[in-house]
């Protein structure tokens, strides 16, 4: 059953009444149809209502949720031939990051996202989608295969930050994120990222300097974490709720700066309630930028890169 969040109680209370009238109706022979489908047009208004306002806190909520889909169900349901590359040939493998070869339709592509578990034993063998520097080297490396063999790159973005361990600083943690800007800022192929869930610090940005940066409308992007941010300012992390509404970390909030250029929208719900069809959503804004992207050669895609984190933010003087 999937995990209710906070601001969907009401719904749930709702719906778990309906199926209780359902029941009762079976088990009794009575008549309540009438009174069902009063509940179930009363249902319908208030997923409308709930979901079409979700605060900041509320989408924080959905994009951390232990069902949303992961780098690896999206890759199943998008792409073909996919096949699994490992390691940064420097020190090892890093499983919070996945990435290969695959096709989209009849396009050969590089696709490489965070990666996060689904339950206890697959989040420590992903160390939470918290990636080490291998596993930036390793996206690099994949990265630079495909401006080799002219692949479009596509990337996933979902991961709470690159992981602050002492072992990931002594391997050159913000080295191996800082290359990862730079090259990505000269590639000289179509880069498209997606942020997919929780796109957080220099650990999303790692994979987040594209031509086009999409999200989906409840995953959040953001320098800190809202508890990280409260605790800076404020000194106490239970206040993360406000710290989310003056981040400005939303889809909305973002598109309308100007830092993300779509925003792909959810299912009802959020994600997790359709897998296939939040694809589908995924793969038609894919399909859109690619075919934006395939009509500049090396030159202008590298110039558009840099023109679009160039006007990023606005000073005055």
């Amino acid at each position: 059953m999937s995990k209710t969040m906070t601001f969907e109680e009401p719904i749930v209370t709702l719906r778990e009444k309906i199926i209780e009238l359902e029941e009762f109706t079976l088990t009794n022979e009575v008549d309540l149809s009438e009174e069902i489908t009063t509940l179930k047009n009363r249902l319908k208004n208030l997923e409308s209502e709930v979901y079409g306002n979700m605060e900041p806190w509320d989408r924080v909520q959905v994009a951390r949720h232990p069902e949303r889909p992961t780098s690896l169900d999206y890759i199943q349901e998008l792409f073909e031939d996919f096949i699994l590359l490992h390691g940064d040939r420097t020190f090892g493998d890093d499983a919070a990051i996945v990435g290969g070869i695959a096709a989209f339709g009849t396009t050969p592509i590089t696709v490489i996202g965070h990666q996060r578990g689904k339950d206890t034993k697959e989040n420590v063998k992903r160390n939470f989608g918290m990636p080490h520097p291998e596993g930036y080297r390793k996206a690099l490396r994949l990265m630079k295969q495909a401006e080799k063999f002219n692949r479009p790159i596509i990337c996933f973005i979902d991961t709470k930050g690159a992981y602050p361990g002492k072992a990931a600083e002594e391997r050159g943690q913000s080295e191996a994120i800082a290359r990862n800007l730079v090259e990505m800022a000269g590639l000289t192929v179509p880069v498209i990222s997606i942020v997919i869930g929780e796109g957080g610090s220099g650990g999303a940005l790692a994979l987040g300097v594209a031509n086009h940066i999409h999200m989906l409308e409840h995953s959040t992007y953001s320098v800190i974490s809202p508890e990280g941010a409260a605790s800076i300012l404020w000194k106490d992390a239970s206040l993360a709720k406000q710290a989310a509404e003056a981040m400005k970390i939303t889809a909305p909030d973002l598109k309308e700066m100007e830092i993300i250029d779509e925003i792909i929208p959810e299912v009802l719900g959020g994600a997790h309630r359709d897998v296939k069809q939040q694809a589908s959503h995924i793969g038609d804004t894919i399909r859109k930028s690619l075919e934006t992207l395939g009509k500049m050669d090396k030159a202008k895609l590298v110039a558009d890169r840099y023109e679009k984190f160039r006007k990023i933010g606005v000073f005055t003087e």
